[in-house]
């Protein structure tokens, strides 16, 4: 079958070749610029535009490389391109489909500018004849192209066999970019020894200076019925600067925010962020296709689709795919793409991602690179970062385990025993590729004499210990102070509140731990406490926190509680929930002593066990009054607690104190269910509660993602209202997830109830298409939640003598008008760092109390 893609040519006045000079040379500032470490490193810039010989108009995202290998770039929307060559480079060579390539020599001079102008013809692509036209995904062979290859991928997915199996190694390198230096420095007048370990980077030809390196070599077993993926880690070890960073959480944050591309996936995971694959179902509509020309790769010649997105805001990729000529199987020999230059990402200046396939007997394709670079600015004005995640496959088979009881065993990723303690020649034995670069494979030393310099060492201790929110008490710290943002912070019932605290790590003992705080406030000029025990049936590395935890914990705590105010990812203390948009006095004394079993298992499924003995403590705002106007101190309830949760694939931050999600894609859903009886081990009351909770994220390709949560519970007994359902609320002005941010504190109380939380991040859908602000990159956020309950007769304080009435300072009232609702709509990645809400009170407004109706809130939120 033959297709004809054909239109004819604009006949424009002819563009003047000065102009198209001036084009390239305003991509990089003056040629003449070029360092002296470009000159003297073996590489040298090229820049140029490529034309239409006839019309002299540019011509798009034409292919330039070096003659004979696929080293080079594609150049932009008006023909533009630049990249480094290599000293010993003779020629560069362009192709565009519907023209006939053409080489030209490289002058390695002060000012390597080129001008290629192709000559329009139509290029055969074995059954393909193609002719230059204005852009159209109708009837256009490119499309098809790409359809086609999307339709194979069965045919040579690999894990169409019954086993699939094959040795993976993977190096992530972080290191300073373009480090240029001469001998006048500062930085190099007080770290001399700097110089000794630059390398030179593979992939731009800048001078780069490692700072952290970590290797991983695994064995991959893949098991097609029934269903099993196991990576089994057989070695791995890093060394760095964030050495002070908890090593498996940074493992784990690596992993994840550089993942391996499946370029056949509708979606490409990567940096947090769905980018749309060009063999997506949606591709043809995100994406201009063009076959540009054939080129020999490993001795075999291909055909070139390249591809763009129509929107270069959008979360997409420009690039090659390199397919064999006439390859029915639709065989990708390489791609390589990277992201558009105006793309919406925040703090990546370029990325690039290479992949190169070899093809198995049976027609397979087996992976044999994948090679990811970024070139990072946190901040402008200061120094970029380099990473590089470099992974090589080999030994690829499709043979059965001898035993398949790996399969069994739970976890999808699997730590071999010794796997972090193989000495430097086991390393070089088994890595896939040689570290013999004079800093990449020195890190360790670097950090040794980086250490061993007063400014530096106590420069990192200063980080560490705002990183981690401890501070260390000596170099193999027994102790550990903190948490830092809980030292100082005020509510109206303490006043100003004191707190010191802090807890021991395994340098003390591996399995025996202890945490302690004690808090004074200023107002109510009471003492508050909190220690903690705990006994770990497995050794920790460094803290009792550590996943996965099985332990026994006995906690003694007396401190305040605020009713219906608990926040699920902070610490009720911390420092900038201290400014509040109403007086806050809904809380009681809390004496709390509770012996809890913890038992998490390697996938992610958790059940713990409690018993609590808990005495709360009247206060003026919160009396406790029964209906015959019985005024009693306190209370006491001695209960059981059993909570069963599981989030397959959960991937987390470990802190000192909490864990951090590092996303949420992962489903989460978690059980818990209280008993007391009243009259056991003196309980004034029977509690006998239910709840539920389930958390996912949802993600809409490159056009954002929905986090959700819908959560419910019923309480079977008769029970004080501290114990009842109450809906969250947030008094502080930050956004705070899972809470109502204009409820007033126990202004709905339940004994039923269901609520949600839907927060939908656009990822710049909308703006992106702005013409001046998606420069700013900003991106848009809405949020809906609402609860919506029933307390029946016999919780009810004015039905019921026998339980507390509500305290006279709370707007407490029924739910009997349907649901109490929120909506907001905000901006998020305000100066790459904030988030800006402005939030609505949907439901309960003509109330004969005062409320907020209406009102903005703020935090703190960095993504890529």
């Amino acid at each position: 079958m033959r297709f004809v893609f054909s239109a004819k040519i604009s006949k424009k006045t002819l563009r003047n070749y000065s102009i198209a000079l001036i084009i390239a040379a305003g991509l990089h500032g003056t040629a003449s610029a070029q360092s002296a470490w470009e000159k003297t490193s073996g590489y040298y810039l090229v820049r140029g535009i490529v034309t239409d010989s006839i019309t002299g108009e540019a011509l798009p995202y034409a292919s330039v490389t070096l003659a004979g290998t696929t080293t080079g770039a594609v150049a932009d929307s008006k023909g533009v391109f630049e990249f480094r060559v290599p000293a010993e480079a003779t020629k560069l060579q362009a192709a565009m489909m519907g023209y006939g390539s053409k080489s030209v020599p490289i002058k390695q001079s002060s000012h390597n500018m080129y001008v290629i102008r192709l000559s329009p013809a139509s290029t055969s692509l074995g059954e393909l004849i193609v002719k230059r036209s204005k852009y159209s995904k109708k009837n256009n062979p490119a499309v098809d192209f790409a359809r086609r290859i999307k339709q194979m991928a069965d045919s040579t997915d690999p894990r169409r066999n019954d086993y699939y199996n094959y040795r993976r190694y993977e190096r992530i390198t972080i290191a300073l970019n373009n480090f240029e230096h001469n001998d006048s420095d500062a930085i190099i007048k007080r770290f001399p020894f700097l110089i000794e370990h630059v390398d030179t980077s593979e992939v731009s030809g800048k001078p780069v200076l490692p700072l952290s390196v970590r290797e991983t070599i695994s064995r991959v077993e893949y098991r097609r019925k029934p269903h099993g993926n196991k990576t089994i880690i057989v070695g791995k070890r890093s060394e760095g600067v964030d050495d002070f960073i908890d090593n498996a959480s940074m493992q784990t944050f690596m992993e994840d925010v550089l993942r391996e591309i499946d370029l056949y996936g509708n979606d490409i995971n990567l940096l947090q962020n769905r980018f749309v694959s060009p063999f997506s179902k949606i591709g043809a509509d995100f994406y201009r296709f063009y076959l540009t020309d054939t080129v020999v790769v490993d001795n075999e010649r291909c055909a070139v689709l390249s591809f763009y997105p129509r929107n270069k805001a959008s979360f997409g990729f420009s690039g090659h795919v390199y397919v064999p000529v006439g390859d029915s199987a639709m065989f990708i020999k390489r791609v390589d793409m990277r992201i558009p230059r105006d793309i919406n990402l925040n703090f990546v200046d370029n990325l690039l991602v290479s992949q190169t396939f070899d093809k198995a007997i049976d027609g397979s394709r087996l992976k044999t690179k994948d090679d990811l670079v970024m070139e990072l600015s946190l901040i402008p004005g200061t120094p970029s970062f380099y990473v590089r995640r470099f992974t090589a496959f080999d030994n690829h088979g499709f043979t059965s385990l001898a035993n398949d009881s790996v399969f069994e065993k739970p976890g999808s990723i699997l730590v071999a025993d010794g796997a972090s303690s193989h000495d430097n020649e086991w390393w070089k034995a088994n890595r896939l590729k040689s570290t013999d670069k004079k800093g990449e494979g020195r890190v360790g030393l670097l950090m040794e004499r980086l250490r061993g310099v007063p400014l530096y060492y106590w420069g990192e201790k200063v980080i560490s210990t705002l990183t981690i929110g401890y501070l260390a008490t000596g170099r193999n710290s027994k102790f550990d102070v903190g948490p830092l943002n809980t030292f100082i912070s005020y509510n109206g019932i303490e006043g100003l509140r004191l707190r010191i605290g802090g807890m021991t790590t395994a340098n003390l003992n591996p399995r025996w731990f202890g945490r302690a705080m004690v808090a004074y406030g200023t107002k109510d000029h009471k003492w508050k406490y909190k220690g903690e025990l705990e006994y770990s049936f497995h050794d920790k590395k460094t803290h009792s926190r550590e996943f996965p935890v099985h332990a026994l914990r006995f906690t003694s705590a007396y401190d305040l509680d605020f009713v219906g105010q608990h926040y699920y990812f902070t610490n009720v203390d911390n420092v900038f929930l201290s400014l509040k948009r109403m007086s806050d006095y809904m809380a009681v004394y809390r004496r709390l002593n509770t012996l809890d079993y913890i038992l998490e298992l390697p996938n992610n499924f958790s059940a713990s066990a409690s018993i609590s003995a808990v005495r709360r403590e009247s206060t003026p705002w919160v009396p406790f009054i029964d209906g015959r106007g019985n005024n009693f101190s306190h209370y006491d309830e001695t209960s059981l607690h059993v909570q069963l949760r599981y989030a397959p694939g959960e991937k987390f931050y470990q802190t000192r104190t909490m864990r951090i999600p590092v996303n949420l894609d992962a489903p989460e859903i978690s059980l818990r269910h209280t008993i007391a009886l009243r009259g056991f081990l003196g309980s004034g009351f029977t509690i006998n509660k239910t709840e539920i909770n389930l958390r996912k994220r949802f993600w809409f390709s490159a056009f954002g993602y929905l986090d959700t949560m819908v959560g419910g519970g019923h309480v079977w007994s008769t029970t004080p209202f501290v114990d009842l359902l109450i809906p969250n609320a947030n008094l502080s002005y930050t956004i705070q997830p899972e809470s109502f941010a204009l409820i007033n504190p126990m202004e709905f109380i339940n004994d039923s109830q269901l609520n949600w939380d839907l927060t939908y991040w656009l990822n710049g859908a909308f703006l992106n298409n702005v013409p001046l602000l998606k420069k700013l990159k900003l991106r848009e956020v809405l949020s809906f939640r609402g609860v919506w309950g029933h307390l029946s007769d016999k919780n009810d304080p004015t039905l019921n003598p026998d339980l507390f009435s509500y305290p006279s300072g709370a707007t407490t009232r029924a739910m009997n008008n349907g649901p109490y609702m929120e909506f907001s709509a905000g901006i998020d990645n305000i100066l790459k760092c904030l988030r800006l809400d402005y939030v609505w009170r949907l439901s309960y407004l003509d109330v004969p109390y005062e409320i907020d109706r209406h009102g903005l809130r703020v935090s703190f939120h960095m993504t890529f």
